[in-house]
């Protein structure tokens, strides 16, 4: 079957479905791939470097069209694209069916069969590797850092220079999804103060690990909803939530709105009111313009000022890293072809006992699947048996599992040792005696010793493993440098002694130098 590439022809956008490096996997796969001439050119794929990875270069959107049997592409085919579209061609891209009910409508006419990858189901750990939305998502919300840095007017980073004090930017991220996340690190990495706030309770750990505060509204309401997506939430939460938005507005130099839900305009948070009493030459970056915006005065598409703000609108973010987006989105409909087509020989099956392919697929051989039932999610683990019953109660002269030892039994185990000791002492050399009495001193020494050593820097096995290597790192220095006796000479050891001592030393040095290299290399993993 062949892949058919085609140039976006949606304004301002760069992306290309598919880059050469995934070509190469396709043809592996059993596919021919064709690519229109230019289609890569915006985000620095040339021509060539489809030839050279084994893909055909044509002249015309029509040639790609008309011929492929696969079409890869980034955003929603337009009308005039459709009606070039071979009939019974399968489409595979971002469609958005509830938006865009006319365009379901000219698919199905065509017959098509119509892979939406914004409708994967990403509750399935499974399909992660097919998620472009968050694949672009995380893209998006790295870009809008960067463009909130274009347009403001100092740094990110505090500073102390001879010209005066420089204080750090102070950044207020409204939704901790994976576009607000990427904001967090990218805004935390630059050095500024970064608060956060999602109707997700369970996020506040992750904005903390990425360097940013959570802020919580003061109103109890639980706001996870389907699909990995906030829920629609109260007018009581609504209103503390404003409340909490309007007191950041008045402290943030930098606010990155995020909030959305699919298939519904994007929630105001930002109210004109609220922009009026931000500091002149704050910005305001708004990532939900293309469905409306969470700010009342965004105009999307447009970077405008509004009351000293600059209120940024773009709704091409993704596509202004458009080489990593392209590279990325490219890789997610390679592992949904790879899923496709697990036999290899370039042929697709659209299995709808796979959940993850039934909930992409909006559109099948011309009749609508949309929307998707429920993805079967795995079944919750079973219950535990109820605890067995009572173990039978132990007869008079023992004791049962896990209960005291009784009076008698441990009066025989005292006059058992006693009579063991007695035996010892009796008849034992007085040498022995003493050796013996130093031996069981040095185990109760030794694992008070070991066992109260507290892993302050350290695991706690490996703390353990450090104090043991101490004390047989002192005993091989006692054995090679032995104290003098009464006439001040050494007693020296013979040689098996000292090259076991010796031996003893350098491997208990490695254990513990070693140890410490791997705590570092543990630790600098947790850091910045």
């Amino acid at each position: 079957m062949l892949i058919g590439i085609p140039k976006e022809i949606a304004t301002g956008e760069k992306r290309v479905a598919t880059v050469p490096d995934v070509v190469e996997k396709l043809v592996k796969l059993g596919f021919s791939v064709a690519v229109e001439s230019g289609a890569g050119d915006a985000a620095n794929f040339a021509d060539d470097t489809y030839r050279a990875a084994g893909a055909q270069v044509l002249p015309s959107a029509a040639d790609i069209w008309s011929a492929s049997d696969i079409v890869f592409k980034v955003r929603p085919p337009a009308p005039e694209e459709v009606a070039q579209m071979r009939e019974g061609a399968t489409l595979i891209g971002f469609v958005w069916p509830a938006q865009n009910p006319e365009l379901m409508q000219q698919l199905q006419a065509r017959r098509a069969t119509v892979l939406a990858i914004d409708c994967l189901p990403r509750q399935l750990s499974r399909a992660q590797k097919m998620d472009a939305l968050t694949s672009m998502a995380g893209i998006s919300g790295y870009r809008a850092v960067i463009e909130a840095a274009n347009a403001f007017g100092r740094f990110f980073n505090g500073q102390i220079t001879a010209a005066g004090k420089v204080p750090p930017a102070k950044v207020f991220i409204a939704g901790a999804g994976v576009a607000g996340l990427a904001a967090i690190g990218t805004a935390a990495n630059l050095g500024a103060i970064v608060r956060a706030n999602d109707t997700r309770a369970e996020v506040a750990d992750q904005v903390k690990s990425l360097g940013g505060e959570f802020v919580k509204v003061d109103y109890e309401e639980e706001g996870s909803g389907g699909g990995g997506y906030a829920k629609v939430m109260s007018e009581g939460f609504q209103a503390a939530q404003r409340a909490m938005y309007a007191q950041q507005a008045k402290d943030a130099d930098i606010i990155i709105t995020t909030a959305l839900i699919p298939g519904k305009p994007a929630p105001r948070l930002i109210t004109a009111e609220m922009v009026q009493t931000m500091r002149p030459g704050s910005v305001i970056v708004d990532m939900a313009a293309e469905q409306g915006g969470n700010c009342e005065l965004t105009v999307p598409g447009q970077a405008v000022v509004r009351h000293g703000v600059t209120i940024v609108g773009y709704t091409d973010l993704a596509s202004r890293l458009a080489k990593q987006a392209s590279t990325l989105y490219s890789t997610n409909l390679l592992r949904l072809t790879e899923e496709l087509c697990k036999t290899k020989d370039g042929v697709i099956d659209v299995n709808f006992e796979d959940d993850a392919i039934r909930g992409l697929t909006v559109i099948k051989e011309g009749a609508v699947t949309w929307p998707a039932p429920p993805p079967k999610l795995p079944a919750a683990p079973a219950a535990k048996p109820a605890a067995a019953a009572a173990a039978p109660k132990a007869p008079a002269h023992g004791h049962g599992p896990g209960e005291p030892m009784s009076a008698k039994s441990l009066a025989i185990v005292f006059a058992v040792g006693a009579a063991l000791f007695w035996l010892v002492g009796a008849y034992a050399p007085a040498s022995f005696l003493s050796h013996f009495t130093v031996f069981v001193l040095a185990c109760f020494v030794g694992y008070m010793v070991v066992w109260n050593v507290t892993p302050s820097l350290h695991t706690p096995l490996m703390s353990v493993t450090n104090a043991i290597s101490s004390i047989i790192a002192i005993g091989a220095l006692v054995q090679i440098a032995p104290p003098l006796d009464a006439a001040g000479a050494a007693n020296r050891p013979n040689t098996l002694i000292l090259v076991m001592a010796l031996l003893a030393l350098v491997l208990t040095a490695i254990n513990m130098f070693g140890g410490f290299a791997v705590t570092r290399r543990m630790l600098a993993m947790f850091r910045k």
